[in-house]
């Protein structure tokens, strides 16, 4: 009895074998081909690569701004022509809070609501971050 085990482990595992090394160089293929798309080797390599950092995609504009004592103003940091808005922000000299922040309705430029707390005036820069 323990004979006719092995040897039927021995029977199935060898089959297993062979089933396995006829299968594989087919999914070797098939997964080859999903790798490149379709395309040849030399296709590929063609291909433009990413861009090599994010200082070629973006750029930051500035504005500078003043503001009154306890003064509201709406400061817009604008991009330049052909590029859109994804951020913006400020830094000021005083207590300057925002009390809005949004790209404008065509994306052209970062705009803000800034309040001014202190009594006295407080000046800042404005800043767009755009997508070229």
């Amino acid at each position: 009895m323990v004979i006719a085990l092995v040897a039927l482990f021995v029977a199935l595992g060898g089959t297993a074998f062979a089933t396995a090394t006829a299968i594989a160089p087919k999914a070797k293929l098939a997964l080859n081909s999903l790798k490149l798309q379709g395309k040849t080797a030399a296709q590929v390599a063609a291909l433009p690569g990413p861009a090599s950092s994010a200082a070629g995609l973006v750029a930051v504009r500035t504005v500078s701004f003043s503001i009154a004592g306890s003064g509201l103003q709406t400061v817009s940091a604008a991009c330049q022509s052909g590029e859109k808005a994804i951020s913006g922000g400020y830094s000021s000299s005083g207590a300057v809070l925002q009390a809005s922040t949004a790209p404008s309705s065509d994306g052209s430029s970062w705009q803000m609501v800034l309040v001014n707390l202190d009594t006295a005036s407080a000046s800042g820069t404005g800043y767009a971050v755009c997508m070229k």
